[in-house]
């Protein structure tokens, strides 16, 4: 066998080996970075603790406390995005993307659900929860600290003991001094003081009427000038 059929031979075995490796590679999905912020719709909060995953391969990440995420997913892969209060969003990745990085602002809607009410009773019937609520003896509290201080009796004690303000010292004066004076002008004359009664008294010494009458006439005499 010459040479040129050896180099021809080595060339098909070597092109047979490879080509298996070839096909694998041009049918494999890229690796990609997948990178992005959850916020609260149109806003700049971020969501904190959104899940992000792989629904297919059970692979996901969840948000920190700024709404960031970064997960590794394959080209072509769903990525749910997931948080409590709002409507799961869907992220697809391109399969034909070519970069190692794919970023998104995933803008989650609200979902509000309103409960229906519900109303429970302890008792069978709503007749016999009226009754019993209003048959019911609520046990007596002790008083609070407020309460002992506004009690009626403290504050009449307080009322009694505590001292008068300036004003009040000023007026207690001024009515001591009032009445002061109205029992001075209230007092009874005393007649060793009184000039007319000495000008009465020595006319009698003078006249002698003091020798003619007792001492019992004397007021009944000046009892009758009174008059």
């Amino acid at each position: 066998m010459t040479i040129g059929k050896w180099l021809l031979l080595a060339g098909l075995m070597w092109g047979m080996a490879w080509a298996p490796t070839a096909a694998r590679a041009q049918g494999a999905q890229r690796i990609v970075e997948f990178t992005g912020i959850v916020t609260q719709g149109d806003s700049l909060f971020g969501v904190d603790g959104a899940a992000v995953y792989v629904p297919k391969v059970a692979r996901g990440t969840i948000t920190n406390q700024y709404g960031y995420f970064s997960l590794p997913v394959l080209a072509g892969d769903t990525v749910v995005v997931r948080a409590l209060g709002f409507k799961t969003h869907l992220v697809v990745i391109p399969r034909e993307y070519q970069k190692d990085g794919y970023s998104a602002i995933v803008r989650m809607e609200e979902d509000a659900t309103i409960l229906p009410e519900v109303r429970i009773f302890p008792y069978t019937t709503e007749k016999l929860f009226k009754e019993a609520f209003l048959a019911l003896k609520l046990p007596e509290r002790a008083l609070t600290a407020p309460e002992k201080t506004l009690n009626e009796e403290v504050l009449r004690n307080i009322y009694r003991t505590m001292p008068a303000s300036a004003a009040a010292n000023a007026r207690q004066t001024f009515d001591l001094q009032q009445g002061y004076i109205q029992r001075r002008t209230q007092l009874p004359t005393i007649p060793l003081l009184d000039p007319f009664a000495w000008a009465r008294f020595v006319k009698d010494v003078k006249s002698g009427a003091l020798k003619r009458v007792k001492p019992g006439d004397v007021e009944e005499r000046d009892a009758d000038k009174d008059r």
